[in-house]
């Protein structure tokens, strides 16, 4: 959907300056609270991603919270698989600035090339994940959001977006994500652990492998694949929907073996991080050296 088509307030109009230095191009997207926008910035003398909260929830304290501290993370946060944020702008309203990224997210491209990923790039984008991933749980947080919308894919090189809903390991009210990507223990709430980060890894593959999900998603309240984007943020009641049906907590992921037929230490990488049990599933550098052996040369870190 274009940015001007959606509904509420209007998006700013190209040629706005929201901030000193940045200059509005046109509209990419629009969430249920947020404005995406194309920029350029004047010092940098290129192009850039300004998130904004939407001109009619600026009333809304909360989600200018939510955003301003997203920007702070990843403005403070230095990796080759996380998208960086150049400022944060707390007046007159708040923005943050990220990077362009080129490629294209992963959703887009199983949507658009109608093809499976090779097991070798399966393997590779579960390392690339996982190194990601390791590097938040370093600096105390969860993503609690892997999804392919949620990644962008360019020659190769893979790095995750939006830590809108990520937290620190603790207890959290059950919907906090994406309907179809969350682990049985965020569908219904309580505490969360790295384990979580590990489904969200191995839903992803396993999207990405099979072009398609282990379980059929029916969400009356998910949110749609929207890059730079970000869920509903929650205020302690989840983002999830009462109407939601979770089937990850009814049965079993099915094999991925059961799908297609990957190398069988890739298959129970991928089948391991889907167990209903979150201690029962690997922790992120097992997960990584498993996937590593899938790989046509075995390598380790970035």
């Amino acid at each position: 959907m274009s940015i001007t088509a959606a509904r509420g307030a209007p998006p700013l109009a190209p040629g706005t300056e929201p901030v000193p230095g940045y200059r509005i191009l046109a509209g990419l997207t629009r969430t249920g609270w947020l404005d995406v926008y194309d920029a350029w910035s004047e010092e940098r003398d290129c192009r850039c991603v300004l998130k904004t909260v939407r001109p009619d929830r600026r009333g809304e304290r909360r989600l200018g919270e939510r955003l301003l501290r997203e920007g702070r993370w990843l403005r403070g946060f230095t990796h080759p698989h996380l998208v960086r944020a150049y400022d944060v702008f707390a007046a007159p309203e708040p923005v943050v600035v990220l990077e362009t990224l080129t490629g294209e997210t992963l959703s887009h491209l199983l949507h658009r090339l109608r093809r499976r990923a090779s097991a070798a790039d399966v393997a590779l984008l579960g390392v690339q994940l996982c190194s990601a991933v390791h590097y938040l749980h370093g600096r105390g947080l969860l993503h609690l959001d892997l999804k392919p919308s949620n990644v962008v894919v360019d020659r190769g090189l893979a790095k995750v977006l939006d830590l809108s809903v990520a937290r620190p390991p603790g207890p959290a009210p059950a919907g906090v994500g994406t309907c179809c990507y969350l682990a049985p223990e965020q569908a219904r709430g309580g505490m969360l652990t790295a384990a979580a980060d590990v489904w969200g890894i191995g839903v992803t593959l396993y999207e990405v492998a099979c072009g398609d999900l282990p379980f059929e998603c029916r969400a009356t309240g998910g949110t749609a694949h929207r890059p730079y984007a970000g869920d509903e943020p929650d205020d302690g009641t989840g983002t999830g929907d009462p109407g939601d049906w979770y089937p990850q907590l009814e049965r079993e992921a099915p094999p991925i073996g059961s799908r297609r037929r990957l190398p069988p230490a890739l298959a129970a990488a991928v089948d391991g991080c889907l167990r209903a049990d979150p201690s029962a599933r690997p922790g992120v550098a097992a997960l990584a050296a498993a996937l590593e052996t899938a790989l046509p040369v075995p390598r380790r870190g970035c």
